[in-house]
């Protein structure tokens, strides 16, 4: 990464798919989180409040953050993240979250699964 031509930035893509099992407990951490955030403006904090109690997906938004997933990773400064969530169809028998042809390699084993869950 010396050569002048390599950019410093990195960018991370990653796709979840979560299943909700209890939405009364996010909605609650959601609520929990706003109540103890002093960043967040009381006219604002309203606003957030009513989103994360009238959809789970937006409480999840609130919960999942960049800053701290990455915060500890050592050498690397956050520059910039969005994100948002959104409820999702979800067929486990479709081919959707197969791995692409890139991603296998010459045993059709799979390469670098380290950082994929399920």
């Amino acid at each position: 990464m010396s050569d002048e031509k390599t950019s410093r930035f990195v960018r991370v893509r990653v796709d979840v798919l979560l299943e909700v099992h209890d939405e009364d407990a996010v909605t609650t951490a959601a609520l929990r989180r706003l109540a103890d955030d002093p960043e967040v403006p009381d006219d604002e904090r309203a606003h957030a409040e009513a989103a994360v109690t009238e959809d789970t997906a937006e409480a999840l938004a609130y919960l999942v953050d960049p800053f701290d997933l990455l915060g500890e990773v050592p050498g690397v400064e956050l520059q910039q993240a969005s994100w948002s969530s959104e409820r999702a169809d979800h067929d486990p028998d479709s081919t959707e979250w197969d791995l692409d042809e890139d991603d296998l390699d010459e045993d059709d084993g799979a390469d670098g699964e380290e950082g994929r869950i399920g």
